[in-house]
C-alpha cells in the first residue's frame, strides 16, 4: 500500500512518539509535537498509538491514495477534502484507491496530524520513523515529504470501521494560555522582583517557534544576581557552565526572549534555565500560533504530578469511548 505526495505543504513529516534513550549522545527523543493528538488519529483507525503517521504544520498536504485506506485526521482546525467532499476532523473515513485528500486553510491550532490504518511503514532508525532533519535520521530519506515521494503504508488487516470521537473528552486550550512552569535548578540566577515579573507579564509567541523550541517575547527583560562568571561560562550573566537541558527546559539566552525547548531540541548547552514547563502542557505548546498570547504560571512538583495523572486519566477516557 503507497499513498504519493502530490503536494507538501509548509512542513510535512513523517513522526510517532519518538525515540527515546539517546538523549545522552546528543539525539534528541523528536516524534509527534502534539502527542495526544497522533495518539487518537492512531486510535481512530486501528492503529497501535506509537504507528508513524503525518504531522502537517500550518497549511495541509496534497496526498492521492493508490489503495483503500482508512484515514483519520486530528489536532488543529482545518477542512478536509477528499476529491472534494468534506470530511470531519476527529474522525475516521476511507479515501478510496485514486482519491485524493487536500486541505483547507487552517482555522485553529498549529498542526495535524494524519493516520492512515496499517501505518506508515519507512525503514525505522533507531527505533523510530520519526524524521528528524537536522540529524537526516528516520522520515522518509530523513527529509520532510517533497512533491513525487511515494510512501508505504503496512497492510492494515482490512480495517474499515469508521470512528467519531466525542470532542468533549478533549482538553480544552484555555483563553489566555496558561503554560505550567516547575522552576528549576538555576531560578535562584534571577532577582526576586524578576522571578515575580516573569509570572505576572503576557508574553507573545514569536515567529520563531519550530520543532527545535518556542521563542516568547513581550514580556521584561530579567535581573540576575550578581556574581563572578565562573571559569568556563561566557560573559553574560545568562551564561553558565554547560549544562542538561531537560524537555520542556525553558532558556532564556541574555535574560530577553525565553525559549521552551521541544520535541528535536539539543540536550546541553551554555545557557541557564529558569525551570521546565510540565508534561501535562507539552502538546499544548504544539498547537499555538506566533502572536499567541502566552501566560507562565509557577506551580510545585505535586500539581505538576496532579496535571500529569488528569491527563493519563484524560487519554484511558478516550482509549474506552474508541475500543
Amino acid at each position: 500500500m503507497t499513498f504519493e505526495v502530490a503536494k507538501p505543504g509548509l512542513l510535512t513529516t513523517i513522526q510517532d512518539l519518538g525515540r527515546p534513550g539517546y538523549f545522552h549522545l546528543g539525539i534528541p527523543e523528536g516524534g509527534a509535537m502534539d502527542r495526544a493528538a497522533m495518539r487518537v488519529a492512531n486510535m481512530l483507525v486501528g492503529n497501535p498509538e506509537d504507528a508513524a503517521g503525518l504531522e502537517a504544520v500550518f497549511m495541509g498536504p496534497e496526498l492521492k491514495f493508490n489503495d483503500d485506506t482508512l484515514v483519520a485526521v486530528c489536532g488543529a482546525q482545518m477542512p478536509i477534502l477528499v476529491d472534494g467532499q468534506p470530511r470531519d476532523s476527529w474522525s475516521s473515513f476511507m479515501v478510496k484507491a485514486g482519491q485524493t485528500l487536500k486541505f483547507g486553510f487552517l482555522k485553529s491550532g498549529a498542526r495535524i496530524y494524519i493516520a492512515m490504518a496499517g501505518g506508515i511503514d519507512t525503514p525505522p532508525a533507531l527505533g523510530s520513523r520519526s524524521t528528524y532533519p537536522i540529524g537526516a535520521l528516520g522520515g522518509f530519506e530523513g527529509r520532510a515529504l517533497a512533491a513525487g515521494d511515494t510512501v508505504p503504508v503496512a497492510q492494515a488487516g482490512g480495517q474499515t470501521q469508521e470512528r467519531t470521537l466525542d470532542q468533549s473528552l478533549l482538553a480544552v486550550l484555555p483563553n489566555p494560555v496558561e503554560l505550567r512552569v516547575l522552576p528549576g535548578l538555576y531560578w535562584h540566577r534571577l532577582t526576586e522582583k524578576s522571578q515575580e515579573q516573569f509570572f505576572a507579564d503576557e508574553w507573545k509567541v514569536a515567529p520563531e517557534a519550530d520543532r527545535m523550541g518556542y521563542r516568547f517575547r513581550g514580556g521584561t527583560a530579567m535581573e540576575f544576581v550578581e556574581r563572578e562568571q565562573p571559569f568556563g561560562a561566557g560573559s553574560d550573566p545568562s551564561n553558565i557552565v554547560d549544562g542538561c537541558y531537560s524537555y520542556g527546559s525553558i532558556q532564556v539566552p541574555g535574560g530577553t526572549e525565553p525559549i521552551v525547548l521541544h520535541r528535536d531540541a539539543v540536550s546541553g548547552g551554555g545557557y541557564f534555565t529558569v525551570g521546565a514547563i510540565i508534561s501535562a502542557d507539552m502538546d499544548m505548546i504544539g498547537q499555538l500560533q506566533p502572536n499567541t498570547p502566552v501566560r507562565f504560571v509557577q506551580v510545585d512538583m505535586d500539581q505538576a504530578l496532579t496535571a500529569r495523572r488528569e491527563r493519563h486519566e484524560r487519554l484511558e477516557k478516550i482509549r474506552k469511548s474508541l475500543s
